[in-house]
């Protein structure tokens, strides 16, 4: 069984994920907490392998609990309202999240991850945390980090390792500096809402680039890339594309 704590102050939400757990046989909700305090002692006595916590919180935010943690030894899933600014910070690292109101897909998606975690027993949740808490405390850089998923591994990247990503249907292609490229099971537009806009252009439906790699932009329609590769720009991104250009100056 996978023994599941909830961190929220909502009792309408709280029944809600209650009642989707309940379909899971095998998960096992072995206890609520709404405060600070209460979480952090739960967290603590209950040792739960599966943490489901709102960020925030009457009294706090779902970082002053995880900061008092010495170890971070269980699954977290993040519950939240916000906007893209917040989640932002929480998709450094965090195994997933789940926007409220909730989705049973959403959350049935999120839990097959968890099970893969728990049956590999070979990620740590301590450094993907303490990941999502430095993107959440310091201002974005190039040396910011990236955390993305695959099946058999956690990669760990400085933004400034890359180079472009492109859309290849529900995919996403890294390309990456050192002749380096990686395959993520996630859509473009996720990345595009993720990766800061001051470091990174989308000048066409299926490319996202780094603006330290830009050469130049070609009058043809396209962005030359310092290592010569073409990327196109759509028409109707043209304009978008040039004003951020020459924004750079």
């Amino acid at each position: 069984m996978i023994r599941t704590l909830i961190i929220e102050d909502e009792t309408a939400i709280i029944k809600e994920i209650k009642w989707f757990l309940s379909q899971e046989t095998d998960i096992e909700v072995v206890g609520c907490a709404s405060r600070l305090p209460i979480a952090l002692d739960m967290i603590t006595s209950l040792r739960p392998d599966l943490v489901l916590m709102d960020i925030q919180l009457p009294d706090g935010n779902a970082f002053d609990i995880l900061n008092q943690l010495e170890d971070i030894d269980f699954q977290l899933i993040f519950l939240t309202a916000f906007n893209n600014f917040a989640i932002k910070a929480i998709k450094y690292g965090a195994l997933d999240y789940l926007l409220k109101p909730m989705d049973e897909d959403e959350l049935k998606l999120a839990l097959e991850k968890v099970r893969r975690n728990i049956a590999a027993k070979d990620i740590s949740q301590d450094t993907q945390v303490k990941i999502a808490l430095k993107s959440h405390l310091l201002p974005e850089t190039p040396d910011s980090h990236l955390v993305l998923h695959t099946m058999e591994f956690i990669q760990i990247l400085q933004l400034k390792e890359i180079i472009y990503c492109k859309s290849e249907g529900s995919y996403t292609t890294f390309f990456l500096t050192n002749d380096r490229k990686l395959m993520i099971s996630k859509p473009l537009k996720f990345y595009d809402e993720l990766l800061p806009e001051q470091f990174f252009l989308r000048p066409h439906q299926s490319f996202l680039v780094n603006f330290a790699f830009i050469d130049k932009y070609l009058k043809s329609g396209s962005i030359l890339l310092k290592n010569q590769m073409e990327i196109p720009v759509s028409i109707r991104r043209k304009e978008y594309v040039l004003q951020r250009l020459i924004k750079l100056n």
